[in-house]
C-alpha cells in the first residue's frame, strides 16, 4: 500500500533546522514495516539526517558550507535573485531533495541522536512544500 500527502513547512530563517517532529506529526498511523519517503519540491533548500542533540552542529554545518560554497562569488552567472541565489542552488545539489527513512514496529527507525533537517540555504526564505509517501 501506498499512501501519499504534500504538507507545507512554515518559512525558517537560513540555518539547518531540525523537522522531525513537523514531519511525525502529519504522519498519522504508521505501519509496522515500510518505508517513507521525503522530497522537498524546491532548488534551493534541502533534507538531510544527522544530529539531533548539540545546537553547534548547525552552527558547524552553516559556517563549513558557507566556506566551501560562498554567496556572491564572482565565478557564478545565475545571481538574478541576489548574492545567495546560486550558492542555494549549489547548496541543495550537495545535500540533496530526499531521504527514505524505514518504518519498524510503527515509527521512523532512526538512530538514537539522529534527526531530520531543513536546509535551508535562502536569506529570505518562503515556506517549503515537502512530499511524504509512505510504502508498506
Amino acid at each position: 500500500m501506498i499512501e501519499q500527502k504534500e504538507i507545507i513547512l512554515p518559512a525558517f530563517k537560513r540555518g539547518y533546522h531540525i523537522i522531525t517532529n513537523y514531519i511525525t506529526q502529519h504522519l498519522g498511523q504508521l505501519p509496522e514495516k515500510g518505508l517513507l519517503h521525503l522530497f522537498i519540491k524546491h532548488t534551493s533548500a534541502a533534507l538531510t539526517i544527522n544530529e539531533n542533540a548539540d545546537p553547534s552542529v548547525t552552527v558547524d554545518f552553516e559556517n563549513f558550507m558557507n566556506h566551501l560554497i560562498p554567496d556572491g562569488d564572482a565565478i557564478y552567472s545565475h545571481t538574478m535573485e541576489g548574492p545567495d541565489d546560486m550558492a542555494a542552488h549549489l547548496k541543495s545539489s550537495a545535500f540533496g531533495q530526499s531521504l527514505t527513512i524505514p518504518i519498524t514496529n510503527y515509527r521512523l527507525n532512526l538512530g538514537t541522536w539522529q534527526g531530520i533537517y531543513l536546509c535551508e540555504f535562502r536569506n529570505h526564505a518562503s515556506s517549503r512544500k515537502v512530499v511524504l509517501t509512505i510504502y508498506s
